[in-house]
C-alpha cells in the first residue's frame, strides 16, 4: 500500500534540510507556494509542515511563517573535554553563571557516588548555569574533595573551566562514568533554566577519576531537553553505552 502523498513530501523536504538546502533559521516556501510545487492540495501540503513541525525539524513562527529549527547542541558522551569547549567547538556560544561556590558538608546523593572517603569533611560545591546562545540550558552542580577543594576557593568559575582549574592544581583526570536519566524539572532548578516545574529533563550523574582510580569530581547537571541532544561516537576502544531501565545502574 503506497504511503500517503504528504508523508512523501516531508520526506523530501526533511532530506533537503538535511542537504543544507534549507539551513537552520531559514524560511520554507509558503504552504500555497508548496502545493503548486508538488502539485497537490493545500491540505496536503500543510499535512507535510506538521509532519516536520512533529519531528522537531522546523518550527512555526506567528505572523512570519515555517523555519527551519535551530541546530540542537550535542551533549556528548566520548569525551572528557570541558562542555564549554565542546560546545564552542560545535559552533555555539556558551556562558557561564556561578550560582553559588563554597567549602559544605557533601550531600548524600554525591557521597554515594563518591565512595569511601570521611563523610563529615567539607569538600568544594560548585553550583552553575549554563547559557547555550543566551538561553539556559543545564543547571550543574559539582562536587570536588581536598585538597583541591581549598586549592580552587579563589578562581573565577566565569572565565575558567573547572578541569582546567583542576589541571592546573594538579589533579590528573583520566576516565569518568556517567549515567543520564530521563525526570521531572525539580523546583530548584526550575526557576534557573525558566522552565515549569515538572517539565521533562535529562540528568546526567558523572564521576570523574584520576589515574589513581580515585574520585576528583561528582557532577549532577540538569539538562533541558528540549535544547540539547545527547550524542556518542562508538568505537570498539573509545566509549562504552550501556541502557537499562528505572533503578538499574
Amino acid at each position: 500500500m503506497p504511503s500517503p502523498r504528504y508523508r512523501a513530501i516531508a520526506a523530501d523536504l526533511a532530506e533537503r534540510i538535511r542537504r543544507g538546502e534549507y539551513p537552520p533559521g531559514t524560511a520554507l516556501p509558503a504552504q500555497r507556494e508548496l502545493s503548486v510545487h508538488y502539485e497537490v492540495a493545500l491540505a496536503t501540503a500543510r499535512q507535510a509542515l506538521q509532519a516536520l513541525i512533529d519531528d522537531g525539524l522546523i518550527v512555526v513562527e506567528a505572523g512570519r511563517g515555517t523555519f527551519v529549527a535551530p541546530a540542537r547542541p550535542a551533549y556528548r558522551l566520548d569525551t572528557l573535554r570541558s562542555f564549554v569547549d565542546d560546545l564552542r567547538e560545535q559552533g555555539h556560544r556558551v556562558s557561564t553563571e556561578v550560582v553559588s561556590h563554597s567549602l559544605r558538608t557533601m550531600p548524600a546523593w554525591a557521597a554515594a557516588l563518591w565512595g569511601e572517603r570521611d563523610t563529615a569533611a567539607r569538600a568544594l560545591r560548585l553550583e552553575r548555569l549554563r547559557l547555550v546562545d543566551g538561553v539556559p540550558a543545564i543547571h550543574q552542580v559539582s562536587w570536588v574533595d581536598e585538597p583541591y577543594a581549598s586549592r580552587l576557593r579563589g578562581t573565577d568559575f566565569t572565565a575558567v573551566a573547572l578541569y582546567a582549574a583542576l589541571a592546573d592544581a594538579g589533579m590528573d583526570i583520566v576516565s569518568a562514568t556517567e549515567r543520564i536519566t530521563a525526570a521531572a524539572l525539580t523546583a530548584a532548578s526550575a526557576g534557573l533554566l525558566h522552565r515549569p516545574e515538572g517539565s521533562p529533563v535529562l540528568v546526567s550523574e558523572r564521576v570523574t577519576r584520576t589515574r589513581d582510580g580515585a574520585a576528583g569530581v561528582v557532577d549532577r547537571a540538569v539538562i533541558a531537553g528540549e535544547l540539547m541532544q545527547v550524542r556518542a561516537e562508538r568505537t570498539v576502544h573509545q566509549v562504552s553505552v550501556q541502557w537499562g531501565g528505572p533503578g538499574q545502574r
